[in-house]
């Protein structure tokens, strides 16, 4: 599915993508332990396999876009600090001209879901294992990656105007992370929180 990146995994020094990636790397075994939405995965470069570490070897491959998302985080992370700066998508490198239609982030279905009663963001993003903000009316920060936070701030429709959602990345996420895999990683927690 990913063998491309499946390669420039192998290819890459282990040791470094561990520490950049602030991950475990198991010599004996070939293989990363890596938390992605406070899941932890199993990532098998020779097998081309990741599963939840929860399955252990009985679970099945994970889908496309959680393997495009892992993957890319393995190789391009980086030992960097985080920003402590917030931005919109668009505000990342290239983002002003990726995050259009067909890739457009999930906002509405933010607006959807939490628009009428924005507390129940806390309730339903519980499996995220967030952290509260105070921005909007409700919001949450949650790490997509331990290096790759993301906040999801709603404010609720009222009389005079529609619900509304942001989404906010660390000014740093795109030197994580490239920009397809930030759309699949937030898209992945939005539905896992909206569905």
């Amino acid at each position: 599915m990913h063998e491309k990146l499946y390669k420039q995994l192998i290819k890459a020094d282990p040791q470094r993508i561990a520490q950049n990636a602030q991950c475990q790397f198991d010599a004996g075994g070939s293989r990363y332990k890596l938390k992605f939405l406070n899941t932890d995965y199993i990532i098998d470069a020779g097998m081309q396999t990741i599963i939840p570490a929860e399955e252990g070897t009985q679970g099945g491959n994970t889908g496309f876009l959680h393997q495009l998302c892992i993957l890319a985080y393995l190789i391009k992370a980086g030992d960097i600090p985080l920003s402590g700066k917030l931005v919109t998508a668009d505000k990342l490198d290239g983002g002003q001209f990726f995050f259009r239609p067909p890739h457009e982030l999930p906002k509405k279905q933010l607006e959807d879901a939490f628009g009428t009663c924005p507390d129940m963001l806390y309730t339903a993003a519980r499996p995220l294992n967030p952290q509260k903000c105070e921005f909007g009316d409700a919001s949450i920060r949650f790490l997509a990656f331990p290096n790759v936070p993301v906040h999801f701030i709603v404010w609720a429709a009222d009389d005079q105007f529609p619900a509304r959602a942001s989404i906010l990345y660390d000014r740093t996420a795109d030197r994580q992370l490239p920009l397809d895999a930030i759309w699949a990683a937030t898209n992945i927690a939005a539905k896992s929180i909206t569905t």
